[in-house]
């Protein structure tokens, strides 16, 4: 069973809540939040048109948490199984990134590995993207096409669910008597719905940055005077990198707990201040658009160059979030359009 037909949601999650904790979108004015599901008092289940403002991230990597201990290690807690409904196509690829950081080779950080074998993801089509949204332009879509354990498409009269891994192929098959089969009609329909969302993303970026790959522009824009320029309105409230579901940084901090010592982990940001100091006071990034130009080429340069993909999926959570007035893809444009004009090829991102 590949793909079923249910006309309510709830059966599905209540199926789900059988054998663990889900959490799902709430929406809160024009937002949507991710709010834990009780089968006996939570409302009807709600269908986000658009991505959680709550990051993926959250689940996985904790704003804070204890990562050693004295005079005994600290080892990861127990993890039950959760499941984490609405996720959209980015969110998908933001763990993808998170799973490259986090579970490198030898150097897998194990509370991460441990949260991440246990969550059950259930994607969501987009069928109305936002005014943020930009993951066309770094080869993205509204809906998604693997990652998932299961992914829930809304159509007439219900939801097409499809499933995308052994364990979502299970559930469907162990839950067979609350789905239907999917009439060609119903694909035919949730296909014309996905070309309609991409295009609304298309139309809504025609004539932004696409002719020249990101990594190029913003490596050969390294110097730029754009990013002193557009750094001007930031208030260096870090919501960018908080609500970013691929940000990853985090900075580790001795605390005395009741009978032992420990060093707790907590999530920092390349657009605090202190963030690049070093002893003796010195610190390379002192200025507002430095701090910027280095988040650029983190994102776009580095990272790519390491693992291949870039670490932004374009969910426009930052420009939501942003108490200043940077737009990633304003930047992206303007660094663009700066090269095309002067045909000039600046200095290459240099790690500092």
């Amino acid at each position: 069973m590949e793909t079923a037909f249910i006309s309510k949601l709830r059966p599905l999650l209540d199926a789900i809540a059988e054998t663990m904790d889900v959490y799902v979108p709430r929406k809160t004015a024009e937002h949507y939040t991710c709010v834990r599901y009780d089968p006996r008092a939570s409302p009807d289940p709600e269908m986000s048109e658009i991505r959680m403002t709550t990051p993926p991230k959250e689940f996985l990597f904790p704003l804070r948490e204890l990562a050693a201990g004295l005079p005994q290690p600290i080892e990861p807690e127990q993890v039950k199984p959760f499941a984490v409904f609405g996720l959209k196509a980015c969110d998908l690829r933001s763990m993808e990134i998170l799973d490259r950081v986090f579970r490198e080779d030898q150097f897998e950080d194990p509370w991460y590995g441990a949260r991440r074998d246990k969550m059950f993801t259930i994607a969501s089509d987009c069928p109305l993207p936002g005014e943020s949204c930009f993951c066309n332009l770094l080869g993205g879509t509204p809906y998604a096409e693997n990652g998932f354990d299961l992914n829930v498409s809304r159509v007439t009269d219900g939801y097409i669910i499809q499933s995308g891994s052994p364990r979502g192929r299970n559930l469907l098959f162990s839950h067979a008597g609350l789905f239907g089969d999917v009439p060609d009609a119903l694909l035919e329909e949730r296909a014309a719905l996905r070309e309609d969302a991409l295009q609304r993303l298309v139309q809504a970026h025609d004539g932004m940055p696409v002719g020249i790959p990101l990594r190029d522009i913003v490596e050969r824009s390294y110097d730029s005077e754009v990013f002193d320029e557009e750094a001007r309105t930031c208030v260096e409230c870090q919501a960018c990198t908080r609500v970013c579901p691929t940000c990853h940084c985090f900075y580790l901090y001795d605390t005395k707990q009741q009978d032992y010592f420990a060093k707790m982990k907590m999530w920092d940001s390349c657009m605090r201040v202190g963030y690049a100091g070093v002893a003796g006071g010195a610190n390379p990034r002192k200025m507002l658009g430095d701090r910027l130009r280095h988040r650029f080429a983190h994102k776009f340069v580095w990272f790519y160059d390491r693992y291949g993909i870039e670490m932004c999926v374009g969910c426009g959570r930052c420009i939501d979030a942003e108490t200043g007035d940077v737009d990633v893809r304003r930047v992206l444009t303007r660094l663009s359009d700066e090269i095309l004009e002067t045909g000039s090829t600046k200095a290459k991102a240099k790690k500092k």
